[in-house]
């Protein structure tokens, strides 16, 4: 029986073809003891079945993607969909190369107008957890139902002004119910259906468009541009949620382990305190840089410079790395080779051979 899916401890970094960039450096980051939120990866191998069976997802490759889930429900002590204690995951692409125009990501998956209440009451933060319910029913709607992220955003400013309110932030859990209800609204108006409530059915919805977005028009363009086979297909990674917006002893970032432009080996990047991940890139708040860390969580911060050390000499290169700090534990979402100029390149070489990482 072929395999299709690959739990995070059973990849390591050279399964790039089979797991995607993404996926090999997830199972990478696993085996070598960083904490990396638990997960499982649905292979490339999959995504070609998924086109071989006229864009349907394989009987075989659903069976072991349930299979893998209840592992994960094991492994965190929650379970998709359950009202009391609900694990809710990120779904993202991850093709051999980085590709632009490939699916967008989906956070909070599992959400619904049940586990939103658990959220709210596990974590004894209702404004946290109605604040992830509308992330999600905007992902989602956006990336798997195909409705413009404009009409959400709309509305939000529309609500946000007739509050008298300037940020996110000041919205109050009630105000995120509200603007719920006008999401929900905006889904039956494009779809004529309800936003869909069962997280089995929003998990497999999701990897569906995973896959499709392997053929869609900018995806295509960019293989044919930069002469990337059409059968590598992609894989789609699956992850246990870790949340930056938690409060504030959260929070989440990103940094190079040496200055890009300079080759300085300095910690450089930017973090955002109470936020996630999008919040970070929307620039709708300023980020602090990540020197200012040190005195907000010192604890954190030691702990991200020592990952920092271990992930260079593990990959004898200068590493681009995304974080998450929840509730005051860091977790490491993604890490990959850090561009540079070719002034730091030189630097970030010749130290790299002083400090004993490179021959």
């Amino acid at each position: 029986m072929e395999k299709f899916v690959y739990l995070f401890h059973e990849g390591n970094g050279n399964m790039k073809g089979l797991l995607g960039g993404k996926g090999a450096n997830l199972a990478e980051m696993t085996r070598i003891g960083l904490p990396v939120p638990y997960g499982f990866t649905i292979s490339t191998q999959a995504c070609n079945a998924f086109y071989e069976a006229s864009k349907t997802i394989p009987a075989i490759v659903e069976i072991q993607t349930l299979e893998a889930l209840e592992r994960l429900e094991e492994k965190m002590g929650k379970k998709l969909g359950d009202p009391q204690n609900p694990l809710l995951v990120s779904v993202r692409s991850g093709s051999v190369f980085s590709m632009p125009g490939m699916m967008d990501t989906i956070l909070n998956l599992g959400m619904n107008d049940e586990t939103v209440v658990g959220m709210a009451n596990l974590t004894n933060n209702p404004r946290f957890a109605y604040d992830s319910y509308r992330r999600f029913i905007q992902m989602f709607s956006n990336v798997v139902l195909n409705i413009d992220t404009y009409f959400f955003e709309q509305l939000l400013e529309e609500i946000r002004e007739e509050k008298g309110y300037s940020s996110d932030p000041e919205m109050s859990a009630e105000d995120w119910k509200e603007v719920i209800i006008g999401y929900k609204g905006i889904v039956k108006k494009h779809t004529r259906k309800s936003f869909p409530q069962d997280p089995k059915e929003q998990l497999f919805l999701a990897i569906h468009a995973v896959f499709n977005s392997w053929n869609n028009q900018r995806a295509i363009v960019y293989r044919r541009l930069n002469k990337i086979a059409d059968h590598l297909g992609t894989a789609v990674n699956i992850q246990s949620m870790v949340f930056g917006n938690m409060g504030n002893d959260s929070g989440t970032g990103v940094a190079f382990t040496r200055n890009p432009s300079t080759g300085e080996h300095v910690l450089y990047g930017e973090y955002l305190i109470n936020a996630q991940g999008e919040d970070v890139v929307a620039g709708i708040r300023t980020p602090q840089p990540i020197a200012t860390l040190k005195d907000e969580m010192p604890g954190v911060y030691k702990q991200f410079t020592d990952t920092c050390k271990k992930l260079e000499s593990h990959y004898e290169e200068m590493q681009d790395i995304e974080f998450t700090v929840e509730r005051g534990k860091l977790f490491i979402l993604q890490t990959r080779h850090g561009k540079r100029t070719a002034q730091a390149a030189i630097r970030i070489a010749v130290e790299m051979v002083e400090e004993g990482i490179i021959d």
